[in-house]
């Protein structure tokens, strides 16, 4: 039977003699297309998936996607520490990272956040595994050329099948399509390093905070108890200073990378370090690194640096730390 809600919202006596009912609903957003979801609402003798589902009218029929659950997805994986090509960064990292946990990289815009993630790609590729990147910022040929300099080919990797290279439309998508394409790809495809670039993107798909916070909760959990790991980007507002987060997501993750601007020797360097790390000690310096031709390289621990919790990190002592310039 179908209905139309034309009737007195408080008249349920249909919805009473149905054994099963099911509520359809279309929002409409300032932009972009309208959202559709469902929510079964009723259903003798059977249990169901409470709560709201997102689903979409294809050609064909319609596509349901039920909310995730990361409870239902349990089962037991073996854990194993991942090192980097980069020896200085394990050391920062306290030896590397755990397989199936969750990093988030943090930092000002410029800082090479994106980059950071691809050089864990190359790493995960090498290792013979599969990686997934969700791109919602950056156009993927402009990603794709930027990121050849840098001596990664995300192009000969996505031919050979080792990379899914995916441009999301925050416009477009839904979160809970989003979430089918990432378990499509571990599941299906056995992809064990994901990466989510950025999450200010997604944040755009899914404005209210704390169903945003819900959402990459038990998005994050069933990563982890898929062996997966995962890797997300977020840019704070502000180059200097005073630095914001546009959603707080700094507890859901494993282990926390800060970027940081700092100003030494009349240039603009940039600053590494880690803040956070669950499954292990992690080093408490501060490192300089840098971008060129080879990746992403550290320098030694700035000893005479501060100010780094105050978004404004300055080099009270000398220069002997700091690395050399070198032109890309």
């Amino acid at each position: 039977m179908l209905d139309d809600m034309t009737t007195e919202l408080n008249d349920k006596t249909v919805h009473s003699v149905a054994h099963g009912v099911i509520a359809l609903e279309e929002l409409s957003r300032d932009y972009g297309p309208e959202r559709r979801r469902l929510r079964v609402v009723k259903f003798r003798g059977r249990r169901f998936r409470g709560g709201y589902h997102d689903f979409t009218i294809d050609t064909g029929g319609i596509r349901v996607f039920p909310r995730l659950v990361s409870a239902e997805h349990y089962k037991s994986v073996p854990r194993s520490n991942l090192t980097t090509a980069t020896p200085e960064l394990d050391e920062l990292l306290g030896g590397g990272i755990e397989s199936g946990s969750s990093v988030l990289i943090l930092g000002p815009t410029g800082t090479g956040k994106s980059l950071l993630a691809l050089t864990f790609i190359s790493r995960a590729i090498e290792r013979g595994e599969k990686a997934a990147m969700f791109v919602f910022d950056e156009e993927l040929g402009l990603l794709v050329q930027r990121a050849k300099p840098l001596g990664v080919d995300l192009q000969s990797m996505v031919s050979q099948d080792q990379l899914i290279l995916e441009q999301v439309d925050a416009a477009e998508l839904t979160p809970g399509e989003f979430s089918d394409r990432v378990r499509r790809c571990v599941e299906e495809n056995g992809v064990q390093t994901v990466v989510i670039d950025s999450l200010n993107g997604f944040q755009a798909a899914m404005p209210e905070e704390n169903a945003l916070i819900l959402h990459m909760r038990e998005l994050l959990q069933y990563l982890n108890r898929q062996g997966a790991t995962t890797f997300l980007t977020v840019a704070q507002h502000g180059l200097v200073g005073d630095m914001k987060t546009p959603v707080d997501v700094t507890y859901l993750a494993d282990t926390v990378i800060l970027l940081r601007y700092f100003e030494a020797a009349g240039r603009v360097r940039r600053a590494i370090s880690v803040v956070k790390k669950r499954t292990g000690p992690h080093e408490d310096t501060i490192r300089e690194y840098r971008i060129d031709s080879s990746g992403i390289s550290l320098g030694s621990p700035l000893v005479e640096f501060q100010g780094v919790l105050a978004g404004v990190p300055i080099l009270s002592g000398g220069s002997a730390h700091l690395m050399e310039e070198t032109n890309l």
